[in-house]
This record gives structure tokens, C-alpha cells and sequence, in this order.
């Protein structure tokens, strides 16, 4: 028997609780895997309080993240006592995740544990942290490189924006952090921040086009901040997109495209090709500290995670959630 969080629906209502399952409860797949620690990211928080339409199966296990070691395998590149971590693949979504102490999984979307981390290390990067490195190669690919220019991220202190300072900052790059709470400015700069904007500055609806500031953007916002942030990239420069927490809408114009020729990326961290996951957890592996993941990271058990979820929402929580499914 193991713990599982298990979401179910009626009447279009979703219900959260936490239930003893036997294995053989468990969906089909070729590797069962022991896990020892997931994460809590946005998307979990949407799921776990049907605030948003996460969701497509029923009954689902959510988590779209875990880190663990394999107990049993039928695939010959897997052998038990490997261990893997998992982020995307429609965990949490379609398929069952994380938010428990076992699943059995697809051998395609496992990737061996970077030696650089521990399980518990990998789930305070996760998702969160695995689309802010998405969001830097593609800045990188772009062809932006570290020197005098700026880059900007919004929802610093969130977890996305979070490795992303940390990210950015360790590869040279100048970085200033949008956020809306003033307290987190000394950690920003904790991470690597060399300035801090106040996000009233770009949620506004602003001018179409304005004066050029930003060599790049990891936008995690979306809406008018995201707008305001092409509107204010400089000529040639790239913009990611890979976050909604002020809207999903995108009220803007075309002229920071068709007059500057900037590009903007869409991040979508669920299916990447395998050398560019490899890339990415490499990239992080390499740049970010550890002692900058410990000071992002907050532990709750799994027994917690219903409690804690609308405060994650709501923008109470800052950085990134480990949850520990053994407790």
C-alpha cells in the first residue's frame, strides 16, 4: 500500500483527498517508480483546488513533477535502483503524477538524476525551474550572449522567475526582477539580481511601443505585462512567454514585431526533445547554486498539500515547493 493524492470530480466540482492505493491500482507502464519528492508548482495548485480546467482525466493523481528510484522495470534501459526524474509528459494532467509515493511510467519520459542533485535538490528546480532554463536556451538560440544589456523577468519571486534570476545572473547575464512585493528584493538580489522593478511599472495598459530597454524577457505573467514587455524590447530582441499569472489574454499591437523585429517564444515544457531536456537540466546543473536552491525552496508534506495549495495561488508563496510524499 502507498499514499496517493487523488483528485475526482462530481457535478464539475473537484474533490481533493489524500487515500491508501495497493499497486495494482496503479496505470499501465513499464517502469514503477519509488518516489521519495515531488513539487507543487502553479499548475498542481489549479488542479488541486479546480480553480483551473488542469484536469482530463478522472480519477487523476496530480504532480507534474517527481523525483525518485526505480523498484521495478520491464524496459532493459532502466534497472532498479536508478535513479530518475520526471517533469511533463501530461503527469498531473492526463496521465497520474507525482503527488504520490509510486508510479508506474512510460520508460520515455524518465531522464537520470544530473549526479549534480539530489532528488530533493532536483524537486526544488522541477518544472518551475526546468521552463525557466527552456525560456534561457531560447534567448540563448536567439543568439542573446551576457554583457551590458539587460534582461528582464517578471514574476521574480515566483518559482519560474526565481531560477531564472538565478539562472540568467549565473551566466553573466545583467538581470532586472519584475515583482509586486517589495520584502523579496534583497532575496532577487540574494539570486542574483542587479535591480528590481516594481511590477506596477508593466501591468498597466501602456503605449504600443516605448522606449527600448530589454536585450531579452522571461515573462511568466502574460496580459499587459507581457505587452508592455515587447513593447519595451529592444530591436532584434526575444521575448519567452511561459506563464499566465496576471491573464492569459495578450492585449497589445503588432509594431513591437513588424517595427523592431522582435521575436516572442512560446515555452511549453511538456514535450521537448530529449537533448534539449539534457541541455536544459545541464544548464542548471552548472549555474545555479546550491545554496540559492535552498534559500528558494520551502518543504511541505504531502499530507499538506490540499491546506497549502490556494495560498500558492494566490501569490503567497515565494520561490519553489518541495513536497515530501513520506510525510
Amino acid at each position: 500500500m502507498f499514499r496517493a493524492l487523488m483528485l475526482t470530480q462530481v457535478d464539475r466540482r473537484t474533490h481533493a483527498e489524500l487515500v491508501e492505493l495497493d499497486e495494482s491500482q496503479l496505470p499501465p507502464g513499464d517502469v514503477t517508480v519509488r518516489i521519495e519528492y515531488s513539487s507543487l508548482n502553479f499548475k498542481d495548485a489549479l488542479a488541486v483546488t479546480g480553480r483551473g480546467a488542469v484536469v482530463k482525466n478522472w480519477p487523476l493523481v496530480p504532480g507534474i513533477d517527481l523525483a525518485g528510484v526505480v523498484e521495478r522495470s520491464s524496459d532493459p534501459a532502466w534497472q532498479p535502483g536508478d535513479r530518475v526524474v520526471v517533469n511533463g509528459w501530461g503527469l498531473g494532467e492526463t496521465e497520474w503524477g507525482g503527488l504520490a509515493q509510486k508510479a508506474r511510467l512510460s520508460p520515455q519520459c524518465l531522464l537520470r538524476l544530473p549526479a549534480a542533485f539530489t532528488t530533493r535538490e532536483a524537486m526544488a528546480i522541477a518544472t518551475a525551474g526546468y521552463t525557466a532554463a527552456l525560456c534561457v536556451i531560447a534567448l540563448q538560440r536567439h543568439g542573446l550572449e551576457p554583457g551590458a544589456d539587460e534582461v528582464l523577468v517578471t514574476g521574480a519571486a515566483g518559482g519560474v522567475g526565481s531560477v531564472a534570476v538565478a539562472l540568467l545572473a549565473g551566466l553573466g547575464f545583467r538581470v532586472v526582477a519584475s515583482t509586486g512585493r517589495p520584502a523579496e528584493a534583497e532575496y532577487l538580489r540574494f539570486l542574483g539580481a542587479a535591480a528590481i522593478l516594481d511590477r506596477a511599472e508593466l501591468s498597466s495598459p501602456g503605449k504600443p511601443l516605448q522606449s527600448e530597454r530589454w536585450a531579452g524577457v522571461v515573462d511568466t505573467v502574460g496580459s499587459h505585462t507581457l505587452v508592455n514587455a515587447c513593447a519595451q524590447t529592444q530591436w532584434h530582441g526575444a521575448v519567452t512567454a511561459c506563464g499566465l499569472a496576471q491573464g492569459s489574454d495578450l492585449p497589445g499591437t503588432v509594431m513591437p514585431f513588424i517595427l523592431r523585429g522582435i521575436t516572442l517564444y512560446g515555452i511549453n515544457c511538456m514535450r521537448v526533445d530529449e537533448a534539449t531536456r539534457r541541455l536544459a537540466w545541464e544548464l542548471l546543473a552548472q549555474h545555479v547554486r546550491s545554496d540559492q536552491l535552498a534559500q528558494m525552496t520551502q518543504e511541505i508534506g504531502l499530507s499538506e498539500v490540499i491546506a497549502y495549495s490556494p495560498g500558492l495561488l494566490d501569490g503567497k508563496v515565494r520561490g519553489r515547493t518541495v513536497v515530501d510524499v513520506n510525510r
